[in-house]
């Protein structure tokens, strides 16, 4: 069995949120921000799964309706305009802190809590979307174009549900991340990412956690728009931030340590697609069958979301 993922749940206990309705939505997006997604029947999973453990084998599932996909993940500035309109608290903001990588952290705040397990990651007080790093960092690092981080589920599901949308379905997010390919590994093909020649995506290069080289240009988050989109015209369904999607997750074993995980992880949903932080060595899990979960009000500076549209009407506004 893989090493336990990285990403930490912040074991807040106060359980999962339904749909926040606000008054003022958000008009569905325009052709400049979403891809028509074809309809059929989705590869979920794969036949050469890696972490079986996780769930990663191919599983049935019935014919997908055609639907529109973010061709990024939300931006910050797109996250901003959410905030601006509704006056909407984050759930890192209610508690007053969130989940940053170690060499993250300011030297200016002496103070964290490791999480067990995994030290890398560290309680910040004042972590959030704006303050991603913490208190006053916002200046130096908060980029409009960067994906938005520090949003759990309960998050993502209110910009969707504002903004028109939905979070995609577990099988949507995999059928759209193949582009058309089927059974694949990665957006581009098979090809494995390594650490020197060979840079598709926004992962980690060198030895994991201590000194990530950045090799691909970036030691954390890319631009949302950023590296080559497959062939569906989606960027960073690979790599650069975890991606929420509106699933349970459930691993189809009977297995008792499986068994004992999925009870620990109750109302957990299912993220995809991996992160800047991932590796190989450690967190391969930036392979479109791979999967991950947390609780639905954990946040993390590697964490963000996609929105996705039903195909009912000809779209009129842009997510701007």
């Amino acid at each position: 069995m893989k090493k336990k993922c990285c990403m930490p749940d912040n074991d807040r206990g106060s359980g999962e949120q339904g749909p926040v309705s606000l008054a003022c939505h958000w008009a569905s997006a325009t052709e400049t921000d979403t891809v028509i997604i074809p309809g059929g029947r989705p590869v979920l999973g794969t036949s050469r799964p890696k972490i079986a453990d996780d769930g990663e084998e191919l599983r049935k599932w019935s014919q997908l309706k055609p639907f529109r996909l973010g061709i990024s993940a939300v931006t910050n500035d797109q996250f901003s305009s959410f905030i601006q309109a509704t006056g909407y608290k984050t759930d890192a903001e209610r508690f007053g802190w969130s989940f940053v990588f170690w060499s993250d952290v300011p030297s200016t705040i002496s103070l964290t809590r490791a999480v067990a397990e995994l030290e890398w990651w560290r309680r910040v007080e004042g972590a959030n979307w704006r303050d991603i790093n913490g208190p006053g960092t916002a200046s130096n690092i908060w980029h409009s174009d960067h994906p938005v981080v520090h949003v759990s589920w309960n998050d993502a599901l209110a910009f969707a549900d504002w903004c028109g949308g939905r979070l995609p379905m577990e099988a949507e997010w995999e059928h759209a991340a193949r582009g058309g390919l089927g059974d694949i590994a990665y957006p581009w093909g098979e090809r494995e990412p390594d650490d020197h020649n060979f840079l598709p995506c926004n992962i980690w290069q060198g030895q994991f956690p201590e000194h990530n080289t950045g090799a691909d240009g970036y030691l954390t988050t890319a631009p949302a728009v950023s590296f080559s989109p497959n062939g569906y015209g989606l960027y960073n369904v690979a790599g650069n931030v975890w991606e929420w999607t509106a699933d349970h997750f459930r691993i189809p074993s009977l297995k008792k340590e499986v068994q004992k995980r999925l009870k620990a992880s109750r109302g957990y949903r299912v993220a995809k697609g991996g992160s800047f932080l991932c590796h190989r060595s450690y967190c391969w899990r930036y392979r479109i069958a791979a999967r991950s979960s947390n609780s639905p009000d954990s946040s993390t500076s590697h964490m963000g979301f996609r929105v996705a549209f039903d195909i009912t009407s000809q779209p009129e506004h842009d997510m701007s």
